[in-house]
């Protein structure tokens, strides 16, 4: 685990730059904060829509939040696990993780990763985690062919899923669409895996791991995503230590602090609370939870700001400290062996909230209509992009596209690369730009050479 293989990069590099006395995970970190990719996260929607109302959470804040909870845990991990100081030897490594782990999300959040996912259907799929990937090893321009060019241990940090499309992919029987305002997002759920594209990235990645570590951390399960029924795909069924930090850091923030934005904007009531989560929460088999959490409705739903404050910051410290690291010696390798999980009860805790967001948040009409619509723009995209791509992609994005059909590759992936790039206004106004009269004679010329 110590060795300096985790910190090799897919490309080698020499640059002497003056004075410069950073650790390998810094300049990850860097790299990552000073990307445009993690930029337009300032644009993207979490869970309520850009510009819904003045207090809302963007991909970024929710990133940057993901960030300073994760690094919580490593604290505390390291405190309560002083035999494992060698697993959390970077703080810089897991913020460089909770940072990037939402930079490949499309516009308009799943509307837009749904439509995306159905364009591509017959091209290898598409799904968020996927296309992080691919950006922190491929596209953002930090070199010319190698992406950000992270340590290897970045990137088996930020799997989240790792096997490819082609091996977790079950085709399903589908109502033939004829109009894309038909689409229902639940006939065509992501396949949550790498994009058969980047094999050879995913492969180098895999390198320091024995053969029997890379067939079981690989391997597929059948089992349905939490947060979608019927589903009919393969699952992975491991992580690495430190992408479990940051799954559970990024369940955190979700559960919690997104919560916190329904509560401020009146969409979570009280009542709903006492009726959803309350009763779990007073009958618990955890004493803390009992005592500390059991009331906390009342803090939750105060009209006095700061008690409101404190609640969040109690449920964010009480699963914190609740995290506890388990070993798997099936494993060889220590990335591998051990992961961080929540303690049973605190788990069923977070996880009653977590439903609580999506029942009144996620599954919310009028949010549920700007998901739609944003799927529409990106299916709308893609089409008119698909039909004469020499003619109406940028400059750049149009030679990438023709070296990927010299080449054979699968072109329309650059088509996907593309679209999930751009920020919900900037798709917004193209997509008004191609398709409204009106918007006809405001076409921007594009800077780019």
């Amino acid at each position: 685990m110590t060795s300096s293989v985790w910190q090799e990069r897919r490309h080698g590099e020499d640059k002497q730059r003056r004075n410069d006395h950073r650790s390998p995970y810094q300049r990850d970190r860097a790299r990552i904060l000073h990307s445009a990719a993690f930029r337009r996260l300032q644009a993207k929607t979490q869970v309520l829509g850009v510009g819904m109302n003045d207090f809302y959470r963007t991909r970024l804040t929710h990133s940057l939040e993901v960030s300073q909870i994760g690094t919580g845990i490593a604290a505390q991990l390291r405190r309560k696990y002083p035999q494992h100081k060698q697993l959390l030897c970077s703080m810089s490594l897991l913020e460089s993780l909770c940072l990037a782990h939402d930079i490949g999300h499309p516009p308009f959040g799943h509307g837009g990763e749904v439509a995306l996912n159905y364009m591509m259907r017959d091209h290898g799929g598409f799904e968020g985690n996927g296309q992080t990937f691919r950006i922190l090893s491929k596209l953002e321009p930090y070199t010319l062919d190698f992406g950000m060019n992270l340590c290897r241990r970045t990137m088996l940090g930020i799997l989240k899923y790792p096997a490819p499309h082609s091996k977790l992919f079950v085709a399903g029987e589908h109502n033939e669409i004829t109009n894309h305002r038909q689409l229902k997002p639940s006939q065509w759920p992501p396949v949550k895996g790498i994009f058969d594209d980047d094999n050879d990235i995913f492969a180098w990645v895999l390198e320091p791991l024995s053969e029997a570590d890379r067939s079981r951390f690989t391997s597929t399960q059948q089992g349905s995503h939490p947060a979608l029924h019927h589903y009919p795909h393969l699952r992975t069924q491991f992580k690495s230590f430190d992408c479990s930090i940051m799954e559970l850091a990024d369940d955190i923030a979700y559960a919690v602090h997104d919560l916190e934005d329904a509560i401020v904007m009146g969409i979570v009531t009280a009542s709903q609370w006492h009726q959803d989560v309350a009763p779990t929460l007073t009958n618990s088999g955890d004493a803390w939870i009992r005592q500390e959490l059991a009331d906390i409705g009342n803090k939750l739903f105060s009209h006095e700001h700061h008690l409101r404050k404190d609640a969040i910051g109690t449920l964010v410290n009480g699963f914190v400290t609740a995290i506890v690291i388990s070993e798997d010696d099936e494993f060889e390798e220590p990335l591998l062996r051990f992961n961080a999980t929540l303690e049973p009860e605190f788990a069923i805790a977070l996880n009653v909230l977590k439903q609580l967001v999506y029942k009144y948040v996620i599954r919310k009409p009028e949010i549920q209509m700007l998901e739609y619509k944003g799927q529409q723009i990106v299916m709308g995209l893609f089409e008119a992009f698909a039909s004469d791509p020499e003619r109406l992609l940028p400059l750049n994005t149009q030679e990438r596209w023709r070296e990927s059909e010299q080449q054979g590759l699968n072109s329309h992936r650059v088509l996907a690369d593309y679209i999930s790039g751009m920020t919900d206004e900037f798709a917004g106004r193209l997509y008004q730009q191609l398709f409204s009269p009106k918007a006809g004679s405001n076409v921007e010329l594009s800077k780019e050479m």
